[in-house]
């Protein structure tokens, strides 16, 4: 569906509908243009367990780093939720790779979304010294400087990643914890791809659906993280 700037996104819907508002989860793909389908098998997974996935196009290559689509598609989320029986008090905002660095920024800067806050965030195989296409500014150093009231973070990252070292993941979990923000590190056994239930198809330059192996297992504790992600922020928003 549209979400603006001439975007669409994907919505994958829990397979057990129920009266009470299904958990919301904002799931960005990373600097690859428009790939909302490499994010395909971890948000059917994510919706199979419960979750209601919106998973938004976006173009890191755009004049703006890509932010006016990331934002977009945060306004849209939070109108559209309810409207489709998700719970939009209790969203988290995950990404994948760069998508996971935008979500950190808004998480530690929530200026740049108007001063609105995921109730958690999941950060898939993402650095964080380097700028956030949300923000402008790397998430590591705005933790330190804002001071904002912490939000729970899930870090998640394969211990076989060429792309994006796990050293940043480590790193940014300690920094977390040192300035009181609740954090989860998970080290799976797999690369960049699989944290997402892919596997890197070279001949095609792009990631497809990892069938079976480590990287099918890796998604899979992804997708619970995802869900664990969502239980903490809905008894975060009931508190």
């Amino acid at each position: 569906m549209p979400y603006g700037h001439g975007k669409v996104l994907d919505l994958y819907r829990p397979r057990d509908a129920s009266a009470k508002a299904a958990p919301v989860v904002l799931l960005w793909h990373g600097v690859g243009p428009d790939q909302r389908d490499v994010l395909e098998p971890l948000a059917r997974a994510a919706a199979a367990l419960g979750l209601m996935v919106f998973v938004p196009d976006w173009r890191s290559d755009a004049p703006d780093g890509g932010r006016a689509h990331l934002l977009s598609s945060v306004s849209f989320t939070r109108q559209q939720a309810p409207v489709v029986g998700g719970d939009a008090d209790a969203i988290v905002l995950a990404g994948w790779s760069r998508g996971g660095k935008a979500a950190a920024g808004i998480a530690v800067s929530p200026a740049a979304a108007c001063g609105w806050r995921p109730a958690a965030v999941v950060c898939l195989a993402s650095g964080f010294s380097s700028p956030a296409p949300t923000t402008g500014t790397p998430p590591a150093a705005d933790l330190v400087r804002e001071h904002v009231s912490p939000v729970p973070f899930w870090l998640v990252h394969g211990t076989r990643d060429p792309v994006v070292s796990i050293t940043g993941s480590r790193e940014f979990a300690v920094l977390l914890a040192r300035y009181g923000w609740p954090v989860q590190l998970e080290e799976l056994p797999t690369d960049h791809a699989g944290v997402i239930m892919t596997e890197y198809d070279p001949e095609h330059g792009r990631c497809r659906p990892a069938r079976d192996g480590e990287a099918f297992k890796a998604g899979r504790r992804t997708a619970r993280i995802l869900r664990s992600a969502a239980r903490a922020a809905s008894v975060s928003e009931q508190r």
